[in-house]
């Protein structure tokens, strides 16, 4: 298959419903119209709507009712289901709404879920993995709604099928939203909900009177009045010279991922370092010994879940955290001159990844954060990588692992997914990284990539790493 050849291909919406929880099932909560505020930690993300997908190959025929898995019969178990989750997910029903502050909030006023179908007229091995921006952006993923989620189920010319959907960032990080799509197939497979969600603010999430924060929040995060104005653009700059940012997704090999950690740990054998600090370490290193950056500083981030970290080893505290939706969210980050990281090996930029990933990784650097965003209240904050400027000051980069999550595979009655991944176009001009594990489940790695496209290429074209990213294509997910 020619990687960069354009499959041109129509989507047609038949139909969009609105989907509203089940009634007897919203939690009793003083009318049920009412605001719900957002977390500390809520208020450090932008408005962003990221996107999960996944895509099925022709179902079988029949289940084990002997029932015919049509299209149809699949949208009419997906959207009963989603009305059954959305009782327990009832803030998913919401809308984003401003307090009195200009801070945003939900308003749960069962609005419901927009719920699209679609006909798309291409085969699922004739979707562009490689380049999801040709096939997902205003295609398979769902348009954009003033509701906190959309979904789309699209049928595909071959039988196949797509299930995407969107959520408001703002209230559900990516450990939330695996929460609420794991009970979405539960239910759609007539199980029971494993856990139950909670929302609103957790007792561990609250600022601490007096607060108290350490400098290094404020070398991570920034109130967005704090942001520099832009540089003045010159006349010959026209707008379209803009640096352009692009997804695409690879698969890496296992024994890739095993040499880099080896390599990682080389003349290192008491401290061994993690497969993903030794992945994000090898990208940090490659991305800054593109020629162009030469002179200028390179930025790496590692997203880091601070639930375990807050609950600590208390019992109780732990299975509050676990069922919490929200967003329990840093994003520590190393900064260093590109001209040294082209030079170092990858055990010593390990041992850097290792080093700023410290700081975030305690209690009380969480703690910290909400005592932080507390005191710069109503005023927004945001992290500096994401605000990350590339002409001025270099690539940015950061990575989230999606390792333990369930979207590999998903099964909402009719088998595992054959492909899964986010997919999500963040703004900005820092990369965004999510590593999945492969569907295969022999420890390959499936990549999500949203970066520039000059650094995309140089990292296909580099000789270190163009061996290790491997475009996904239909003949690796084995759709033939």
């Amino acid at each position: 298959m020619d990687l960069q050849r354009q499959v041109e291909f129509g989507v047609t919406v038949k139909k969009i419903e609105v989907v509203k929880p089940e009634m007897m099932m919203i939690p009793i909560i003083e009318e049920h119209y009412h605001r719900l505020p957002l977390s500390n930690l809520d208020l450090l993300l932008p408005p962003l709507k990221p996107s999960s997908v996944f895509c099925y190959k022709k179902p079988p025929l029949l289940d084990l009712e002997e029932k015919t898995f049509t299209f149809d019969r699949m949208v009419e178990i997906l959207k009963k289901s989603l009305s059954k989750t959305l009782g327990s997910f009832y803030a998913l029903a919401g809308e984003m709404v401003q307090n009195k502050d200009g801070e945003p909030e939900v308003l749960c006023n069962n609005r419901g879920v927009d719920f699209a179908e679609a006909f798309a007229d291409i085969k699922l091995i004739d979707l562009n993995f490689y380049s999801p921006d040709e096939c997902f952006r205003d295609k398979l993923v769902p348009a954009p709604t003033t509701g906190l989620l959309a979904v789309q189920v699209t049928e595909l010319k071959c039988g196949g099928v797509v299930v995407a959907f969107s959520i408001d960032h703002r209230l559900l990080d990516a450990y939330s939203a695996n929460i609420f799509t794991l009970s979405w197939a539960d239910t759609a497979k007539g199980n029971s909900l494993l856990l139950i969600p909670s929302f609103g603010q957790s007792s561990l999430l609250s600022p601490r009177y007096p607060g108290y924060y350490d400098s290094t929040i404020n070398q991570l995060y920034l109130p967005i009045t704090h942001l520099p104005p832009p540089p003045p653009q010159p006349d010959y700059l026209a707008s379209d010279d803009e640096p352009e940012a692009i997804s695409r997704v690879y698969y890496i090999k296992a024994d890739g991922i095993n040499y880099l950690q080896f390599l990682a740990n080389k003349n290192n054998p008491k401290n061994k370092r993690t497969k993903l600090e030794a992945f994000s370490g090898f990208l940090w290193k490659t991305i800054a010994s593109n020629k162009i950056y030469q002179g200028k500083t390179c930025r790496l981030g590692i997203v880091v879940d601070g639930r375990s970290r807050l609950a600590g080893e208390d019992e109780k505290s732990a299975k509050l955290m676990a069922a919490h939706c929200g967003n329990v969210l840093s994003i520590p980050f190393g900064e260093k001159k590109c001209d040294e990281l082209k030079e170092k090996s990858l055990n010593w930029i390990a041992n850097q990844v290792h080093e700023f990933l410290e700081v975030a990784v305690t209690k009380e650097h969480f703690h910290g954060l909400i005592d932080w965003v507390e005191a710069c209240r109503p005023e927004p904050a945001i992290s500096k990588i994401y605000a990350a400027n590339l002409r001025e000051e270099g690539p940015a980069i950061v990575v989230s692992s999606g390792q333990r999550f369930s979207v590999a595979k998903m099964d909402f009655g009719w088998g595992f997914s054959a492909f899964s991944s986010y997919y999500f176009p963040w703004g900005g001009q820092s990369g965004y990284v999510v590593p999945m594990p492969s569907p295969k489940g022999n420890g390959d790695w499936v990549v999500y990539m949203h970066m520039i496209r000059e650094q995309l290429d140089y990292i296909e074209s580099c000789e270190a790493s163009r061996h290790l990213f491997n475009p996904l294509t239909s003949d690796y997910l084995n759709l033939f």
